[in-house]
């Protein structure tokens, strides 16, 4: 137990410039052989009717490094890449699922984006998720990694496949200009703040949505926090029900989004969990992004939120809403129930 306390205390995140702790489900493995897992899953790959539990033992257990390095050591030994060879043995979303292992967190993530944008029609709802729940330093790797991967600028190809005031959006969060937080509470300027986004939208005809973007994709976010408190002592209506009444569609679906995760991001990642898995069949592209670009980051206490606020567990809602190996990895993903 101590290891995983200590190993816990090295991991910080930082959404804003602010150090978040990580609190991933999933950890480095200790005694980790990695060649000795690459022959295993040569064999369960290579056994009639293909040995899925193994697969998923493995590849669902080990940290980003040591599925790495496990993929080196495969290569070697089967003259072949482990995805390759994981797409001929798996199929659906769990094929999905591995594949999206076999990617570190910035790497998925931009992959993720890449197919959104990439193809006929964009698929709105997961650039709205994957741009405006990231934060600074995140998108900051994102977009260096998206240009290593496709040779091509995110904020170039958000803005060629987007329009209007949604794109003008979703640029100003690309371009990453949000403050760091400081120290120092600034009350003048979180005045300034609350009394301008009220006057850009709810006070006037129409809605300045420029005022809108500058304020939302620049200030920290413990300053916001502070500015949507403030708000209320404005406007009749609180953030959220201001953005409704002023704005419709994907700019609308923008700004709620980035509000609900400057007031609590893995509520936000619990909520949408929970959206995708309440009609019959679970939306597993969802479930199955957000399990994979979070186990590794913050994914436990997404769990606890979970739990706290549809007073159910996350590992039961899985078993309940999947199916399969598909459900058998997302429970290891998950780590745990409640």
């Amino acid at each position: 137990m101590a290891l995983v306390s200590e190993f816990l205390s090295q991991l910080t995140l930082s959404y804003g410039g602010e150090a978040e702790p990580r609190f991933p489900t999933v950890v480095p493995v200790r005694d980790f052989d990695p060649a000795k897992d690459a022959a295993r899953l040569e064999t369960a790959i290579k056994t009639k009717g293909v040995d899925e539990q193994t697969i998923i033992d493995i590849l669902t257990r080990r940290s980003y490094e040591q599925r790495r390095d496990i993929a080196f050591e495969y290569e070697r030994i089967a003259r072949k890449d482990l995805p390759t060879a994981l797409k001929g043995a798996l199929s659906g979303s769990l094929e999905s699922l591995m594949l999206g292992l076999m990617k570190s967190t910035s790497q998925y993530d931009a992959s993720e984006l890449r197919a959104s944008i990439k193809g006929l029609g964009t698929d709105e709802e997961t650039l709205i998720e994957l741009v405006c729940s990231r934060n600074n330093e995140e998108l900051m790797e994102i977009k260096k990694v998206y240009k290593e991967m496709f040779k091509k600028e995110l904020d170039k190809d958000v803005a060629g496949d987007t329009s209007g005031n949604f794109a003008k959006l979703l640029l100003a969060l690309v371009q990453t200009r949000r403050d760091e937080p400081s120290n120092v509470v600034d009350y003048q300027t979180i005045d300034e703040d609350a009394r301008l986004l009220y006057e850009a939208g709810v006070q006037r005809k129409g809605t300045d949505v420029a005022a809108w973007i500058s304020i939302m994709s620049q200030r920290s976010v413990p300053h916001l926090q502070k500015v949507f408190e403030r708000y209320k002592s404005y406007s009749p209506y609180d953030m959220k029900e201001s953005i409704r009444k002023e704005v419709k569609g994907d700019l609308e679906k923008s700004f709620l989004t980035l509000v609900e995760c400057f007031e609590n991001r893995q509520l936000y990642f619990a909520n949408r969990l929970h959206e995708a898995m309440k009609s019959k069949g679970a939306k597993e592209k969802v479930v199955t992004r957000i399990m994979v670009s979070r186990c590794e980051v913050d994914l436990m206490r997404i769990r606890t939120e979970f739990k706290r606020e549809h007073k159910k567990s996350l590992y039961q809602t899985i078993a309940e809403h999947t199916k399969g190996d598909y459900q058998k990895a997302l429970l290891s993903l998950c780590g745990g129930d409640d």
